[in-house]
């Protein structure tokens, strides 16, 4: 149980955790992970027999790792000391495990929800929003991503290194459970109102968007790299239209006004799929994100020296057709030019130097992000 100042409502749930243990005949000890209460609660916790498991780095991702570590059991389960879970279910979860679960979820929406136990914009906008958008990037069923009440076979938790110290850890548990293809399963839970007098340590919208953040960039695929490719692959395809001359569909003309639209296309595409690899990479190499083998495959073969050969011959390509305009344009006296025929080579000269001097920094990044990968022969994700 992790605890900050939960003294209104830690006994009651470790009452509730005592009497499933007794009643269901279970080898278990009760630990709370205190994270710095004020109030007495670690007293408490002594005086109802409780392991008391201090933990002075602050959040509650810090708080769960803590008493994670600190637990002896073969099977490891968190819930939340507000008395907002019925700790008299904890053996439903034992029940999974036993049967070859590697994670249990309790569901609060396919069990039952009492009135007063959630705050409308939770049960309606943010918990629906932030597991719809879990399963999408993740390719999970999992219907309550952020349920409090979970359990986990020990060799299991332990394989997935989590690192993350605040309200994310409960994202970051199921994100990596799912990628590394561990069996998760779920059991229908009650939620009941709190028992606290005071507010909730959480704060919707700032930790709602902790945890939508933290979803993104543990899925650069749908935030930068498919948007990446899809705005790259338009503005190459509308640059090939016009990159000759204009060109006419349905009465609409498509001339050097659409090749300047198709050339920040390229530059915005390029970034965001340049980008993606080396978020993707630091997640990897840092193993904050779930493992991806490929990312071996694509660091050998975008090595710094292919990337600044790349790079450059780009650069110099654009920089030659900038130079052919300005070689036009003292053709003419440096008087007037017609732009739909100068400002072609123009466009695509700059758009490529841009292209190119991108890859030229992006080579750098991705050798710096590798250097842990290749001292340590090969990424965690291979390993």
């Amino acid at each position: 149980m992790p605890c900050l100042d939960e003294a209104e409502t830690l006994a009651g749930c470790i009452q509730a955790a005592r009497e499933c243990i007794q009643g269901n005949d279970l080898d278990a000890e009760i630990i709370v992970a205190d994270n710095g209460s004020r109030d007495g609660s670690q007293e408490i916790a002594e005086r109802e027999g409780a392991r008391l498991v201090p933990v002075s780095e602050r959040g509650y991702g810090s708080a769960l790792r803590g008493g994670f570590a600190a637990a002896r059991g073969r099977y490891v389960l968190m819930g939340d000391a507000d008395l907002s879970y019925d700790f008299g279910q904890a053996h439903l979860f034992v029940e999974r495990l036993r049967e070859g679960a590697d994670l249990v979820m309790g569901s609060r929406f396919r069990g039952r929800i009492e009135p007063g136990a959630m705050p409308w914009h939770h049960r309606w906008i943010g918990n629906p929003v932030l597991s719809f958008v879990g399963r999408l990037f993740f390719r999970t069923r999992v219907s309550d991503f952020h349920c409090g009440l979970r359990a986990m076979r020990r060799e299991a938790y332990e394989s997935l290194g989590l690192r993350t110290t605040g309200m994310e850890f409960a994202s970051e548990m199921v994100v990596k459970a799912s990628v590394r293809g561990l069996r998760i399963e779920e059991v229908p839970i009650t939620l009941r109102p709190d028992g606290r007098s005071r507010p909730p340590h959480l704060r919707s919208w700032r930790d709602g968007w902790r945890h939508l953040r933290f979803l993104m960039l543990l899925s650069p695929r749908w935030t930068l790299l498919l948007p990446g490719l899809a705005a790259l692959f338009l503005g190459l395809l509308l640059g090939a239209i016009v990159a000759i001359g204009p060109f006419v569909v349905g009465g609409i003309t498509l001339d050097v006004h659409t090749l300047v639209a198709s050339s920040l296309l390229v530059l915005i595409g390029f970034q965001g799929v340049t980008t993606s690899v080396a978020v993707r990479l630091y997640g990897v190499e840092e193993e904050v994100g779930p493992p991806a083998p490929w990312i071996d495959r694509v660091s050998r073969a975008i090595t710094l020296e292919r990337g600044l050969i790349l790079g450059f011959a780009l650069t110099l390509s654009g920089f030659g057709l900038v130079g052919y305009t300005l070689w036009s344009w003292a053709q003419e006296g440096f008087g007037p030019l017609d732009v739909t025929v100068t400002l072609r080579p123009m466009v695509i000269g700059a758009t490529l130097v841009a292209v190119g001097v991108q890859a030229l920094l992006m080579s750098f990044v991705y050798s710096m992000l590798g250097l842990k990968r290749e001292a340590g022969h090969g990424s965690p994700a291979s390993r």
